[in-house]
């Protein structure tokens, strides 16, 4: 009998908290209403503070990081890697997949995507969905599952004249 009173006693009390629900003011949470006179209402004019445009957000030379750099700044390939690695693609190369890739550690230099698809660095390429442009970069393993997205090197993002702040669609192929 020791054992049931508790339970009894606590079966109780449910029910008589459940049953508080049907008189009015408890268990009902009701907001406050407001006579519509009372609430003002404004349109933005002439006056109204509106964010400011950061400086060169619209010609790729934004700062990263907070730190005043740019991606001129961080960005040391030179033109003629860049121009190598934008040559047409080797007769010989094996479809991975495809992935998203976002901006990568903009203070690792050089060309490269890293990514899921690749178990072992090794030399690829990789081509915007739209088959617009393509690139040979070094394929990084990045550890993760396949599908998880990659990274894309600042430079690479540049080569393939992408804003920093997009996420890319990219095929990407093995050399």
């Amino acid at each position: 009998m020791s054992v049931l009173r508790p339970l009894l006693s606590g079966s109780v009390l449910c029910l008589a908290l459940a049953g508080c629900a049907q008189f009015p003011g408890f268990g009902r949470l009701s907001a406050p209403s407001l006579p519509a006179s009372d609430v003002a209402v404004r349109m933005p004019d002439a006056e109204t503070v509106r964010p400011q445009p950061r400086p060169g957000a619209a010609g790729g030379t934004q700062a990263l990081g907070g730190a005043g750099l740019t991606p001129d700044a961080l960005d040391r390939t030179s033109a003629a890697e860049r121009a190598a690695a934008l040559a047409p693609p080797a007769a010989r190369t094996q479809f991975l997949g495809e992935t998203l890739a976002s901006l990568g550690g903009v203070t690792e230099p050089g060309l490269w995507l890293r990514t899921g698809l690749v178990s072992q660095a090794t030399q690829g390429r990789v081509e915007l969905a739209d088959g617009s442009r393509s690139l040979r970069v070094e394929l990084r393993p990045s550890g993760a599952v396949a599908g998880s997205g990659s990274q894309l090197s600042l430079a690479a993002f540049r080569s393939l004249d992408q804003p920093l702040t997009a996420l890319v669609p990219l095929r990407v192929f093995v050399e």
